[in-house]
């Protein structure tokens, strides 16, 4: 660590400051959808699927695709920069590696079910187990929101630890 100079130290504080706004962001956009919108087009499904239909609805896939895209972007950036700071390198590898499992997990069953749901919209009724894989995806929402809120609360002794280096 002996060759950080105040240069390299400013733009790793910059990129660590700016992917954890963005997380935090994110946070705030989850918790959201996940409290209000969510409710929203379970509660009376398949009537209340519309609401997740693009040009019907409240398409929020260009935004998710966007925000996650950025801040990946600056998580990347960060990592870069926070390099040649070990023990900010190491807890932010570990961070983005809880990160990217989720965002798989998202991708794989998420996504995937949120697709089938806008299908349906158009349905006449729904089978029970449709009915049973909402509640599961609701459910599994909640621990995938309080896994990412986490992963955010782990920037903030980052952020600390790294501003130490200035003094």
């Amino acid at each position: 660590m002996e060759s950080l100079t105040v240069t390299s130290i400013t733009r790793a504080e910059i990129w660590l400051c700016i992917t954890t706004l963005l997380y935090f962001l994110m946070n705030g956009a989850q918790i959201f959808e996940t409290l209000v919108f969510v409710p929203k087009w379970a509660s009376s499904p398949p009537e209340t699927f519309k609401f997740l239909q693009d040009g019907k609805g409240a398409s929020l896939k260009f935004f998710w695709i966007t925000l996650h895209s950025l801040h990946e972007i600056a998580f990347i950036l960060a990592i870069i920069f926070c390099w040649k700071i070990d023990p900010v390198r190491n807890w932010l590898l570990a961070l983005f590696i809880i990160h990217a499992a989720v965002r798989i997990w998202t991708l794989t069953f998420f996504a995937p079910n949120i697709i089938q749901f806008q299908n349906l919209a158009t349905s006449s009724s729904i089978s029970e187990e449709i009915i049973s894989r909402i509640s599961l995806w609701k459910t599994l929402n909640y621990v995938r929101v309080a896994i990412y809120i986490a992963v955010s609360m782990g920037f903030i002794p980052l952020c600390i630890k790294l501003f130490s280096f200035r003094q």
